[in-house]
């Protein structure tokens, strides 16, 4: 069993991905990687005892499927949280974006401002820090991170989302608004714009996962045209004290 630079544990053909969890040194997340085979109980009981061993005292995951719990749950991971799951053909044209509001590149000099709104939109838990928001730019091959900007182009950072497509799929990674600027449009000008980024690539469909009691995001996803899933995500977490 090895440790990639990268921090990807391996053994045989199966891989996952892991690190700190949020910036935390006491909880370490652990992951899928993607087009790897699906995950064993016993892998992933390798996993734990190398995180142990290393300092942590528990373990998150990505959002997963059931197929890809199985192995986490038999390792002894339990659910800490349950997601919707919505999907959307993006072959059919799009409503327009609402009208007044541009968008921009975001600059890295700008990212901090990024995760000022992250941390005000989402709770703790949920709450990217620097290592979490350049894994979420890194997930897929292609990438769109735009920003929405208040009184011009110099004015505060209101909004963000970031897209990223993988062949024909397309995935929104993360779409956040300040709660000052919630219900202004900002939000559904920004997942508009990156599901027709997306269809403008390739993407013939796109998927977005939101937590259970998040009514607002559920509302504007479906409005937009996303169809919830009979069967959601989950994300698992396990002790290792």
């Amino acid at each position: 069993m090895t440790a990639a630079p990268a921090d990807v544990i391996s053994w045989g053909r199966e891989r996952a991905r892991t690190g700190r969890w949020r910036g935390d040194d006491h909880v370490a997340y652990l992951t899928p990687v993607a087009n790897a085979p699906l995950l064993s109980a016993d892998f992933v009981k390798r996993c734990l005892g190398a995180l142990a061993d290393r300092g942590y005292e528990r373990v998150v995951t990505a959002a997963l499927s059931p197929l890809e719990q199985a192995g986490f749950l038999a390792a002894g991971f339990d659910v800490e949280q349950r997601l919707h799951l919505l999907t959307i053909d993006l072959v059919p044209l799009l409503p327009p974006a609402p009208p007044g509001l541009r968008l921009r590149r975001v600059p890295r000099r700008r990212r901090g401002e990024v995760l000022e709104v992250d941390r005000a939109a989402f709770p703790p838990f949920w709450q990217l820090d620097d290592a979490g928001l350049v894994d979420s730019l890194k997930a897929t091959p292609a990438v769109r991170f735009r920003m929405a900007v208040a009184d011009g182009r110099g004015g505060p950072v209101t909004g963000y989302a970031i897209c990223g497509r993988s062949g024909s799929r397309g995935f929104v990674q993360r779409l956040a608004v300040h709660p000052e600027y919630q219900g202004t449009g900002t939000g559904r000008r920004l997942l508009l714009d990156g599901l027709r980024w997306l269809a403008s690539r390739g993407a013939t469909t796109a998927a977005v996962n939101t937590q259970e009691g998040n009514d607002a995001a559920l509302s504007l996803y479906t409005s937009t045209g996303f169809r919830e899933e009979p069967v959601g995500l989950s994300v698992l977490s396990a002790g290792l004290r």
